[in-house]
């Protein structure tokens, strides 16, 4: 096995005996759950001996592990410490760790624009980008866990979840009789159900989600709790049976696309879907003033040391007024 291959390994197992999961482990990496582990058995498997034992309380190191672990972490700490002392070598880096999904729809579509003004700078966001991931503590951290790392530092924007649809499908609930096939007829009965009493079609009251598909987002364990169909259904008074139904997404993204793609409607962040609601590809079947504000706020946390770097304070300046326009944007649409 190559010594840097050894490097990452061990970074991996200490990482997942601090947090006492690989989940916590990935994440303060920046890298998968599967990632993490991969490297940990492959350590295994060159030594030829178990390394982490899997309890109710976490994991926790075998006897071969624990003979080593004061000085495995001794070592990671002093890398640490170099790392940040060699900071100068890479002032042109910003390593960033936040929440994927956020990372995915709101970050990434942004930064070609930062990057155009200030090309010298590169960046490496949850293990990919520019340059690669390094050892040490990220740079950056964003998320709105109110128990993760990101907790202490300065609020972004305060995210807001609200049904969203294609832009056909939101015509279905507003207007059924909106939306028309090639003779001019209307493509969808207004939504409803038949009644017992000589099977007659009986119409639901305006916006009802009878008879909609609903998209879900898939509870992550390490993720802070978001609202889905059942916390929007319990605020506001539309008509659906079982609102727990329907396909369930691990990433919001997909999630999208299944919206995109006339699978149904879907309670996702606002901020992520601003621009589709500009260019049309998403539509919102409500009123945006029917919506549910997040617990708590996007926060971002800048490691001290890498604050004083004039990169990262240029970057930090685009990205609060990036989070000032996102957050006027969706006043303004909730207020209309």
């Amino acid at each position: 096995m190559a010594r840097v291959t050894h490097l990452n390994s061990l970074q991996a197992l200490e990482m997942a005996i601090r947090e006492g999961s690989l989940q916590a482990a990935a994440q303060r990496l920046g890298i998968t759950p599967a990632a993490a582990g991969q490297r940990i058995r492959a350590l295994e498997q060159f030594l030829d001996t178990d390394l982490l034992l899997r309890g109710r309380s976490g994991l926790r190191p075998t006897p071969a592990l624990q003979m080593a672990l004061d000085d495995l972490r001794a070592a990671f700490a002093a890398l640490d410490r170099v790392s940040d002392a060699l900071d100068f070598q890479r002032t042109a880096e910003i390593h960033i760790v936040a929440d994927p999904d956020w990372s995915d729809l709101w970050l990434l579509p942004r930064l070609p624009r930062f990057q155009a003004e200030h090309p010298n700078i590169h960046f490496n966001v949850n293990g990919e980008g520019d340059v690669p991931l390094r050892l040490g503590a990220a740079d950056i951290v964003i998320d709105r866990d109110p128990e993760g790392r990101a907790a202490t530092g300065d609020p972004l924007y305060d995210e807001v979840f609200l049904p969203v649809g294609s832009p056909e499908n939101a015509a279905r609930i507003s207007d059924p009789f909106s939306v028309k096939a090639e003779d001019g007829t209307p493509r969808y009965l207004p939504v409803g159900t038949l009644g017992d009493k000589g099977r007659m079609w009986r119409h639901s009251e305006g916006g009802s989600l009878e008879g909609f598909p609903l998209l879900h987002i898939k509870p992550r364990p390490d993720a802070p709790a978001t609202p889905g169909w059942r916390d929007w259904l319990a605020g506001f008074p539309y008509a659906r049976t079982s609102p727990e139904r329907g396909v369930q997404y691990a990433l919001v993204k997909n999630a999208i696309e299944g919206v995109r793609s006339n699978a149904g409607l879907l309670v996702c962040g606002l901020s992520c879907i601003l621009d589709d609601l500009d260019r049309g590809t998403l539509s919102l079947p409500f009123p945006a003033r029917e919506s549910l504000v997040a617990r708590h706020p996007y926060r971002i946390r800048i490691r001290p040391e890498a604050k004083a770097r004039p990169q990262v304070a240029r970057f930090e300046t685009w990205l609060l007024a990036e989070a000032r326009g996102t957050r006027d944007r969706m006043r303004t649409l909730r207020e209309a």
